[in-house]
C-alpha cells in the first residue's frame, strides 16, 4: 500500500481537503497549510507528523516501520519505511496527522480521531 511516496501522496491527497503545496520547498500533502507528510531525508523512508506522545509509542511497538534519526528528535515527526507489514497502521498514522490540522468542521465531518 504504502511502497513509495507517490502511494502516500495518493492516500494522504484521498483524505478530506487535502492539497499539495510547498513544504521546506517541496511538494507534500496539507491540510490547512499545514504538512501531513514529507518525502523526509532518509533513502526508503518517508516523513509523517505525529504528536510526541504518539511518536515514543510507535518507535517503541514497531521499530521495523516507525524510526528517527538526530535530524528527526524533538520535531513532531518520524520516519516511517516504505513496505511496511502494517500498512493500516500507517494509514492511521497519516489519518492521525490529517486530523490534527483539521479544524472543527472538518474533524466533525471526518468523525472521531483514528
Amino acid at each position: 500500500m504504502f511502497g513509495n511516496w507517490d502511494d502516500v501522496v495518493a492516500f494522504a491527497c484521498s483524505l478530506p481537503d487535502v492539497e499539495m503545496a510547498p513544504f521546506y520547498g517541496t511538494p507534500c500533502p496539507k491540510l490547512n497549510g499545514k504538512a501531513l507528510a514529507s518525502p523526509g531525508r532518509e533513502p526508503g523512508s518517508f516523513a509523517v507528523m505525529c504528536k510526541p506522545d504518539e511518536k515514543e509509542i510507535l518507535l517503541e511497538t514497531d521499530p521495523e516501520t516507525f524510526w528517527q534519526t538526530p535530524h528527526y528528535e524533538g520535531w513532531h515527526a518520524l520516519l516511517v519505511h516504505f513496505g511496511s507489514a502494517d500498512p493500516e497502521r500507517v494509514a492511521d498514522v497519516i489519518r492521525r496527522a490529517w486530523w490534527d490540522r483539521a479544524k472543527k468542521p472538518q474533524r466533525q465531518a471526518f468523525g472521531e480521531r483514528p
